[in-house]
């Protein structure tokens, strides 16, 4: 049966080897079945550049390039944790970099994908320091620094963003209804696809569009199957 994956919001890092070990059992027995697999986003939990090295980017990038060698298409939306990954890494793997938005024909129908973060604009302080750190000039100053340095920065970034979480709302952490409506009519198309909140689920904002959110990895994996007769999650 043809069918496309979706998934978000892994946060991959070396303190959690359960979340690995999810990613390795999906990459090996789930997606090897589908024609196409679509990352939307903080596949990993941080990102200092494609120039770092590790045990665990081997392993990620060794589970792609299994599948992409296969003939599976294999694509990849920044999150707003891993949003420096880059051509190189895309290029070790034959992974497909996508852009913040993206219209896909999925079985006939129009379906635009995001990470989630651009459409949560109540949070006022996060899109500041969104904008500013997607400034090309900002990336590459980042970039020339020594990792370690980097390292130092994204854990600081980190620490802070954690803090700062706990003085927002629910709804100021979530997307903005009437900004996502918008956005949908631009792009004109009925269905939207995107991660960030954790929430998953299928919404239907009108009687023409729907919303579907992908979930965070924990306990069990958070996967969207959409094949030409439905859409289902499988955790």
């Amino acid at each position: 049966m043809k069918k496309n994956l979706f998934i978000a919001d892994l946060h991959l890092s070396e303190n959690r080897p359960d979340l690995t070990a999810l990613f390795v059992d999906f990459m090996q027995h789930q997606a090897p079945q589908a024609e196409a697999l679509y990352i939307l986003g903080d596949l990993f939990d941080f990102w200092i550049g494609d120039d770092e090295r590790s045990d665990l980017i081997n392993l990620v990038q060794d589970q792609i390039r299994s599948i992409t060698q296969q003939g599976i298409a294999c694509y990849f939306m920044c999150g707003n944790r891993d949003f420096l990954l880059g051509q190189k890494f895309a290029e070790t793997c034959g992974l497909q970099l996508l852009p913040d938005y993206q219209v896909i024909d999925l079985y006939g129908t129009k379906t635009l994908i995001c990470h989630g973060d651009t459409l949560c604009i109540d949070d006022e302080r996060y899109q500041q320091f969104r904008r500013k750190v997607h400034q090309k000039w900002r990336q590459r100053l980042f970039l020339c620094l020594p990792l370690k340095l980097r390292l130092k920065i994204a854990e600081n970034i980190r620490s802070k963003s954690k803090a700062d979480k706990q003085q927002k709302t629910i709804e100021m952490m979530d997307v903005n209804p009437e900004f996502t409506l918008q956005i949908m009519q631009k792009f004109a198309v009925t269905r939207l696809i995107h991660g960030h909140t954790h929430k998953q689920n299928i919404h239907q904002m009108t009687p023409q569009c729907e919303r579907i959110v992908l979930g965070d990895w924990g306990k069990t994996a958070s996967i969207l199957v959409v094949t030409e007769q439905s859409i289902i999650f499988n955790n």
